[in-house]
C-alpha cells in the first residue's frame, strides 16, 4: 500500500505539472513551439518564468558606455560582455583570476601588450557574428570624451585595441603595470560597430531606440515601456535551468519599490534598507531574506586645510584628529546604526577589497587617551562638563550631512554626542544633497560624513586619499606624502601577498594621521521570492549571476506566463 500510495502522488504530481505546463505558453519548448508529445519527467527541469525586479527608478539608458545608475547597469549586466569576468572575490593582479567571457582564452605578449581570441560561434542577438573589430570599436568608443563613460579616464590614452584577424584582438598599453588585464576586461563591455558606427556619438545618449540595444550577453531587451517596465528575454540556449524572463518594474522610490514586493507584483528587490522595511518582509512567507556585504564604506573625513593649502584651526591638528577618533566606539556606533553585521573597517575600504585585513593598525577606542591628548594640545576644559578652550577659542566644528540620508545624519549625531563628553562641540548641519555636493567640492566644511563605493581594485584610493584626488574626491584636502609613496608603490608589486603587505603599510600610516574616521561597511539584505533558487549575489554587480538562478516549476505563478 506504501508503494501504491506514493506511485498515486507522483502520478498526481505529474498531471499537475502537465497541466500547468499547458496554462504557460511555450513553457519547456524554448519558445520555439513544436507541439512534440512533451515527456512529464522533464516538468521539474522548467525552461520558463519570470523573475519580476522591483527598481527604485529608470535609467536614462542602459547602453554601458552611458549606463551610470544602478538599474541601467544592472541590465548591461545581461546584455553586453566583457572580454572576461573577474571571479567573485579574486584579486585583479592575479592573471589566473579570470573567467572566459566573450573571450575563450588569452596571453601576454609582453609587457605592455595582451592578445585576446574570441569565443567561437560568439554572435550578436541580431544573428551577426562577433568580431574582434566590435572590440576596437568598443574601446574607442569609450575613450571618446563625447560619450564621456565613466571609464573613459580608464581607457582613454592608456590602452588601445586593434583587430588582428576577425577573431584575435591586441590590447596595447600605454605602460607596464600589474592591473593591466583588469583594466582590459573590467570596464569596457563590447558593443556591435554594425549597430552604432552610423550614429555620431553625440547622439547616443539621446538614441532611444529599442533595435539599438543588441548585446551578445544571455539576455536580449524585448521590451521597454518608458516609465513602467523593461523586459529582458534570455537567448542563450545553454541555460535552460536559468529563468526565461527578467522584468524590471520601475518605482519612483524605496517605498514604491517596496509596495511592490509586498503586494506579490514583484519578486526580488536588491536591498530593503532599514531594519524597520526588513521585518515588513521577513514576515511575509512568500519571501526569504538573502543578506551580502556591500561594496560600500563610510566615514567621517576632516577638513584638514583649505583650498589655499591653509591649515583647518581645530581639524588641522594631527592631535586633535587622532584624540577624535579614540573617543569614538566604531564597532558599536556601526552596529547601532546599520544593525548586525556591520563592521567597522580598518581603513577606507570594504570588507570586498582584497587589501582588508585584521592586521591594520586602527587607533584604540580609548577616551581616557583621548582626553589626554587634547589636553596635550592646549585645548581644556575650563569645568568638569564644558566644552573645551584654547586661547579663548571653543572646541568647535561641524559636520556636514545630506538630507537626503537618514542613517549619516544619525551617524553624525551619535558622533556628536560621544565627542560631548569629551569636551567637544559639535554641531550638525543637513543640506539638500546638491548642496551638500556642491560644499564639498568648494571646500566649505568643517567635516563631513560621506560614503564611496569600492570597485575591485584599490586603485580609487589614489582619488580619495591622495593630493592627486584634491579636485577629485580628496574634498578634505589631507596631504601625506609617505602615504602617496607607500600606496604608489604597493600598486607596483605584481605579487599579492607582497602587494598586500604594502597596501597594509600604507593604512597603518594613514590611520595614524587620522584624516578621517572609517565607521561602517554594511551588509544588504536582499527579498527574494521563495519560488528561485540557487541565487548567488555578486556585490559588484548584484544581479550580474542570474543566470545561475532557477525557478522552482512546481511553484509558478501568473507572471510566468508573460509571453
Amino acid at each position: 500500500m506504501r508503494g501504491a500510495g506514493r506511485t498515486t502522488k507522483l502520478a498526481g504530481l505529474a498531471v499537475a505539472m502537465a497541466a500547468a505546463a499547458a496554462l504557460v505558453p511555450g513553457c519547456g519548448d524554448g519558445g520555439g513551439g513544436g507541439g512534440a508529445p512533451r515527456d512529464t519527467s522533464t516538468a521539474l527541469a522548467c525552461d520558463c518564468g519570470t523573475i519580476v525586479v522591483a527598481a527604485v527608478g529608470e535609467p536614462p539608458s542602459v547602453l554601458p558606455p552611458l549606463a551610470v545608475e544602478t538599474v541601467g547597469r544592472d541590465v548591461g549586466d545581461l546584455v553586453f560582455e566583457r572580454l572576461a569576468d573577474l571571479a567573485p572575490g579574486g584579486v585583479p593582479i592575479d592573471t589566473a583570476a579570470y573567467r572566459p567571457r566573450l573571450a575563450a582564452r588569452w596571453e601576454r605578449v609582453d609587457s605592455r601588450a595582451w592578445r585576446f581570441r574570441l569565443r567561437p560561434g560568439a554572435r550578436w542577438h541580431d544573428g551577426r557574428p562577433v568580431t574582434a573589430a566590435d572590440v576596437a570599436f568598443s574601446f574607442e568608443a569609450y575613450a571618446d570624451t563625447t560619450i564621456a563613460a565613466l571609464a573613459q579616464p580608464y581607457v582613454a590614452g592608456r590602452m588601445t585595441a586593434t583587430a588582428e584577424d576577425s577573431a584575435t584582438v591586441l590590447v596595447r598599453f600605454a605602460e607596464s603595470y600589474p592591473e593591466q588585464l583588469y583594466d582590459a576586461t573590467y570596464h569596457v563591455r563590447v558593443l556591435p560597430s554594425h549597430v552604432w558606427s552610423a550614429v555620431p556619438r553625440g547622439r547616443w545618449a539621446a538614441d532611444t531606440a529599442l533595435a539599438r540595444l543588441v548585446g551578445s550577453g544571455p539576455y536580449r531587451v524585448r521590451e521597454w515601456r518608458r516609465g513602467e517596465s523593461l523586459l529582458l528575454e534570455r537567448t542563450a540556449a545553454d541555460l535552460k535551468s536559468a529563468p526565461r524572463r527578467v522584468l524590471w518594474r520601475f518605482g519612483g522610490d524605496p517605498d514604491a519599490a517596496l509596495n511592490l514586493l509586498l503586494s506579490h507584483e514583484a519578486d526580488i528587490l536588491e536591498t530593503l534598507g532599514a531594519p524597520d522595511r526588513v521585518a515588513r518582509v521577513s514576515g511575509d512567507s512568500a519571501f526569504r531574506l538573502e543578506r551580502y556585504p556591500a561594496a560600500v564604506y563610510g566615514f567621517l573625513a576632516h577638513g584638514v586645510a583649505d583650498a589655499q593649502g591653509r591649515a583647518h584651526p581645530v581639524l588641522g591638528d594631527r592631535r586633535v584628529r587622532r584624540a577624535l577618533a579614540m573617543a569614538v566606539d566604531r564597532p558599536t556606533l556601526a552596529q547601532a546604526v546599520f544593525g548586525a553585521g556591520t563592521l567597522a573597517p580598518p581603513g577606507p575600504m570594504s570588507r570586498l577589497l582584497w587589501i582588508w585585513s585584521d592586521s591594520i593598525r586602527v587607533l584604540p577606542w580609548d577616551t581616557v587617551a583621548a582626553a589626554a591628548a587634547l589636553d596635550s594640545a592646549g585645548w581644556l576644559r575650563p569645568d568638569a562638563g564644558g566644552v573645551r578652550l584654547k586661547g579663548g577659542r571653543p572646541l568647535a566644528f561641524e559636520i556636514l550631512v545630506p538630507s537626503t540620508s537618514p542613517p549619516r545624519r544619525n551617524l553624525a549625531m551619535a558622533l556628536q554626542e560621544t565627542w560631548r563628553r569629551v569636551g567637544v562641540d559639535a554641531r550638525v548641519t543637513a543640506v539638500d544633497f546638491a548642496v551638500f555636493q556642491q560644499r564639498l567640492g568648494q571646500g566649505r566644511f568643517d567635516a563631513y560624513i560621506g560614503a564611496y563605493l569600492d570597485e575591485p581594485s584599490p586603485r580609487g584610493l589614489a582619488e580619495q586619499w591622495t593630493r592627486a584626488g584634491i579636485g577629485q574626491l580628496n574634498h578634505g584636502r589631507w596631504v601625506h606624502p609617505g602615504f602617496d609613496s607607500l600606496l604608489a608603490a604597493a600598486a607596483t608589486e605584481r605579487d599579492p601577498a607582497r602587494a598586500k603587505a604594502r597596501y597594509v603599510e600604507a593604512m597603518d600610516t594613514l590611520n595614524a594621521d587620522a584624516p578621517a574616521i572609517f565607521l561602517y561597511t554594511p551588509v544588504q539584505t536582499a527579498a527574494v521570492h521563495r519560488r528561485i533558487g540557487n541565487v548567488a549575489i555578486d556585490p559588484y554587480a548584484w544581479i550580474g549571476r542570474l543566470p545561475e538562478w532557477t525557478i522552482d516549476p512546481r511553484q509558478l505563478v501568473a507572471r510566468d506566463t508573460l509571453r
